[in-house]
C-alpha cells in the first residue's frame, strides 16, 4: 500500500520535505555537519558543484572532486534533527516517490559525519580527531522505534544508567567497521578510535552549569573514569549515537568524525577550532576520493 500524503510530505516539486531534495540529486556517498556553514567550507574543494539546496537549518550541496560524486549535508544540532535527515536521505534512495512505495531493493548510502567534539580523556588532546567505533546515546530516540534495544551492549549501557543514575535507557550502537578501518588505516596523525557519548543537550548533559545546576554532580569525572571490560568512552557530542542507530535500523554504512575542539578534563578549548575542523574537512576528503 503507498505510503499516505501525511507520513511522506512531499513538496510540490516531488522533492522530500524537510531536505527538499530529489533522488537524483543524492550521491552514493554523503558528509553530514552540524553546521550550515561547514557544507560550503567542503564544497569549495569540489570542482563542479551540481546542487544547492537550503530549506532551514539543512543545506546541501552535491558534487565532485575528479570523478567522485559527493553530496554534503547540514543537520543542525542535535539527534532530532538526525533523524530527520536519516530519514529523508532514506527516503529518497529508497522510496519510488512518485509511486509512494519502497523500491524491490536497498540502496546504502556512505555516510560520514564530520563534527567538533569534547575530549573525556586527558591523552586525546586538542586538535586531534576521535573516529567512532561505537556511539552511546543519551537522547530517548530508540524509545519511539520499533527495535530490540537490548542486543547492543545491554551489560555496558546498563552500567552507564548505574553510574549516571539516569531515569531513561542509554543504547549502544557500532559504526561501520569497514569504514573505521579505512580512516583510521591511513596513519593520519592524532586519530584515535574510540566510543563517543551524545547528550541531548549542550549545558547540563555535557556537565556545564551557568545559571541552571546540573543534577548529575561531577559528570565529567565519572564519565572519565567510566570503564566497562577495559573500554572507556572518549568523548562526548550531539548526534553520533543517533546517526548510528538510523545507519544500523536502515541499512546505511556510517561513520562519524569528531574534531576534538575542547578537553573537559583539562579545561582546555582550541584557540581556533575552525582550523582543526578544517584540517579534519581535507583529510576525510584525501581519503573518500
Amino acid at each position: 500500500m503507498p505510503y499516505p500524503a501525511s507520513e511522506l510530505i512531499l513538496n510540490p516539486d516531488g522533492s522530500i520535505y524537510h531536505l527538499k531534495l530529489l533522488p537524483e540529486e543524492v550521491a552514493d556517498t554523503v558528509i553530514v555537519v552540524g553546521d550550515p556553514d561547514r557544507v560550503g567550507m567542503i564544497s569549495q574543494f569540489f570542482d563542479r558543484i551540481e546542487i544547492k539546496k537550503q530549506h532551514r537549518e539543512f543545506v546541501t550541496h552535491t558534487g565532485s572532486i575528479g570523478k567522485k560524486r559527493l553530496t554534503v549535508v547540514s543537520s543542525g544540532i542535535g539527534s532530532d534533527n538526525v533523524e530527520i535527515v536519516m530519514t529523508e536521505l532514506d527516503a529518497v534512495r529508497n522510496i519510488d516517490l512518485k509511486r509512494r512505495e519502497p523500491l524491490p531493493s536497498l540502496n546504502p548510502l556512505k555516510i560520514i559525519r564530520i563534527g567538533t567534539s569534547g575530549s573525556l580523556q586527558y591523552d586525546i588532546p586538542v586538535g586531534s580527531v576521535v573516529a567512532s567505533s561505537s556511539g552511546v546515546g543519551l537522547d530517548g530516540l530508540l524509545d519511539f522505534y520499533d527495535t530490540d534495544e537490548s542486543r547492543w551492549y545491554p551489560e555496558f549501557c546498563q552500567e552507564l544508567k548505574d553510574v549516571l543514575q539516569l531515569r531513561l535507557q542509554p543504547y549502544a550502537v557500532d559504526g561501520s567497521q569497514t569504514l573505521l578501518d579505512g580512516f583510521t588505516t591511513r596513519l593520519i596523525p592524532n586519530v584515535f578510535a574510540g566510543i563517543t557519548l551524545t547528550c541531548p543537550g549542550f549545558y547540563a548533559p555535557q556537565g556545564r552549569s551557568l545559571r541552571l545546576a546540573p543534577k548529575i554532580l561531577n559528570s565529567i569525572d565519572t564519565l572519565n573514569q567510566f570503564n566497562w571490560n577495559g573500554n572507556r568512552i572518549t568523548n562526548f557530542e550531539m548526534e553520533t549515537a543517533a546517526y548510528y542507530l538510523f545507519g544500523k535500523m536502515l541499512g546505511h554504512e556510517m561513520l562519524s568524525l569528531s574534531a576534538i575542539v575542547a578537553n573537559r578534563v583539562s579545561n582546555e578549548f582550541a584557540p581556533a577550532p575552525e582550523q582543526v575542523v578544517q584540517k579534519l574537512i581535507r583529510d576525510t576528503l584525501d581519503w573518500l576520493i
